[in-house]
């Protein structure tokens, strides 16, 4: 049997509504009232300087009441008076309509039932015979007033030379830029031990940059009268988080992409790598995505679906009067009794290594991720409806799980990330899978962890948001409970699992395995398997010597420090995010081409493919 390479989590960055995610922060974060007084401290530390709080005096208060899901700020837009255009149909009876305006702002097709006159060398006067469409720019009090909206105060964009990057493109960069220095290792010895073309990158966005710096602005620019840049485009593209990835901050020549699943796409890119690395394609692999939907225009869509958490349906969850604000940190509230999920925005990053270079190189073991499996629903009566798919998904990343640790300790030893998205229907049909999936598995008592209560949805990136929470409950030994909700509610399937909405203290070194689901808009279900820090070590130590392992051991200590650093200079606010512009860039001439190799460079990138089709080789 060929010994297939494993694909170690050796790093991880990213921000979120919970913060930052390097150095288990978000995590703790979410679970700041069950965290010691040490860990809460140096969290706060962190949060109060991406919020730009003076850290040794910044408010507790506010920097919690500032954080997880809240209220829509209004750095993002105010949601008691959205600007939208009212269109208002004018209709002339006896008297036409009549008004001045500079002679600059006449259209350049003058409507037939216009008459113009010039009043001076700048004026005209406009007189309107019929009827005459106008928009009227004015406010609107928006229905939603929830999101999981990055801390307050941080703005990505400031840290570096950002020239107008639509907001995911500046989380990208944050996020990215914290994995890498999360590794604990030189970036250059990275690269100076991994072929050029062994370095894989897939990240993206579910929906694209829809903000007004990427798609929203060019699709309304002129609607609004105003001009099209030369940037919506190309920055607009669902790929872009990983091309800025390779193109500003690794510098990378390896395979590159994002595959799209809707809400299910971390997931997606996290299968490319996961294959690359199994399949010996490359041996580092950069994985994540980048979501900036809180925007009124994108929440706007998924409100008109109906699928969002309103004021009023809030209100009438918790039976308020129409003159009583809700609670808005509380609007997401899977498997509880709810009215929809609470948009959110995130970044997140993930760095794969193959078992050998985490080896050799004293990598930080944080697990391992084994295997993504993605399966469509079939035939569908509703495209956002759910399906059957995910319990194909389910089921095969269970038994992916149990292939590895076993039947005795898949039973007593795992958990599951749920979607757990805080809608009616989500509640009822995610649970009744993972129920089933438990009883058909033999597991009694499987914890079900929702983080979107916390975080909110932040669509493509959301499997990321679930994944560092995994970390970091394997760091921490705390499932975080769903603290948003009072009681579970009765039409959840409740058999074989464990749903708390209370946080509760577990043993890490007796959890083995976890299974993050997704599940999107159109039928994209994908499930993965994750394997514990203390299962990832047992793996590796029935592989390598002992020898070997001490080796690795010695290296980690070095890595160790220097992850330590990381996180020190982070909090201190001394660490700036990587962005190479305009650095290093190869041309023709940096090319040396041959027959069985070309260089890149001065970097090798080998030519010598076999054939796989050896029983069908043509003279």
């Amino acid at each position: 049997m060929t010994r297939q390479r494993l694909p170690v989590i050796v790093g991880f960055g990213g921000v979120n509504a919970a913060g930052r995610s390097s150095g288990h922060h978000a995590f703790a974060r979410m679970t700041h009232a069950a965290q010691a007084a040490s860990r809460r401290e140096r969290t706060l530390a962190s949060l109060a300087t991406l919020m730009g709080l003076p850290a040794d005096a910044a408010p507790a208060q506010y920097i919690l009441d500032n954080t997880l899901v809240r209220r829509i700020g209004t750095e993002h837009f105010d949601v008691d008076a959205v600007r939208w255009n009212q269109r208002l149909p004018v209709q002339s009876d006896e008297q036409p309509v009549s008004f001045d305006l500079e002679r600059k702002h006449l259209p350049d097709i003058v409507p037939p039932h216009w008459v113009v006159t010039g009043t001076s060398v700048t004026h005209v006067n406009v007189q309107i015979n019929g009827r005459q469409d106008f928009l009227l720019p004015t406010v609107r009090e928006f229905d939603v007033k929830s999101a999981g909206q990055l801390p307050t105060g941080f703005d990505p964009g400031k840290l570096y030379p950002s020239r107008n990057h639509p907001r995911g493109l500046q989380m990208t960069v944050y996020a990215a830029s914290d994995a890498l220095g999360s590794l604990g290792l030189d970036w250059e010895d990275v690269t100076a031990r991994v072929p050029v073309d062994q370095i894989s990158v897939y990240a993206g966005s579910a929906m694209g940059q829809l903000d007004a710096a990427g798609a929203g602005g060019m699709l309304k620019s002129r609607y609004n009268g105003q001009r099209v840049t030369s940037k919506y485009c190309p920055l607009s593209f669902a790929e872009m988080p990983a091309d800025f990835i390779n193109a500003y901050v690794l510098g990378s020549l390896g395979a590159t992409g994002a595959s799209l699943g809707a809400c299910a796409s971390f997931l997606y890119n996290l299968r490319h790598g996961i294959d690359d690395i199994r399949s010996g394609r490359a041996r580092v692999a950069f994985v994540g995505a980048a979501e900036a939907p809180v925007t009124p225009e994108i929440m706007e869509g998924y409100a008109a679906m109906g699928a969002l958490a309103t004021e009023k349906g809030l209100r009438q969850l918790d039976g308020l009067d129409a003159d009583q604000e809700p609670d808005f940190r509380r609007a997401c509230r899977p498997f509880a009794p709810n009215c929809g999920f609470t948009i959110a925005e995130s970044a997140q990053m993930v760095v794969l290594f193959d078992d050998e270079l985490a080896m050799e190189m004293g990598a930080t073991l944080f697990g391992a991720a084994t295997d993504v499996f993605v399966n469509a629903d079939g035939h569908k009566k509703s495209i956002s409806g759910p399906g059957v798919g995910n319990y194909i998904t389910m089921a095969r990343a269970t038994a992916a799980a149990r292939a590895i640790v076993g039947d005795k300790l898949l039973r007593r030893g795992g958990l599951v990330q749920a979607h757990g998205t805080g809608t009616p229907q989500n509640r009822v049909t995610e649970s009744e899978i993972l129920s089933r999936t438990a009883a058909a598995f033999g597991i009694d008592g499987w914890p079900v962890i929702a983080a979107k209560c916390f975080l909110g949805h932040s669509i493509g990136a959301a499997a990321g948001d679930q994944l560092s929470t995994t970390l970091g409950i394997w760091q921490h030994g705390i499932l975080p409970g769903i603290t948003t909700a009072d009681s579970i509610a009765d039409d959840v399937h409740r058999a074989h699992l464990s749903i708390s909405h209370s946080h509760r203290q577990v043993d890490p070194a007796q959890h083995y395995y976890a299974i993050i689901n997704a599940k999107g808009f159109g039928g994209n279900n994908a499930s993965a398997t994750l394997l514990s820090p203390v299962t990832t070590r047992r793996m590796l130590q029935a592989r390598y010597s002992a020898a070997e392992w001490q080796a690795w051991e010695r290296a980690n200590e070095a890595v160790r420090e220097r992850q330590q650093a990381y996180d020190d200079g982070m909090i201190a606010g001394t660490i700036a995010p990587v962005y190479k512009f305009d650095h290093g860039v190869l041309h023709d001439s940096d090319i040396e081409m041959g027959t069985s190799s070309l260089t890149v460079g001065g970097q090798e990138v080998r030519l010598d493919g076999v054939s796989p089709y050896d029983d069908m080789i043509i003279d």
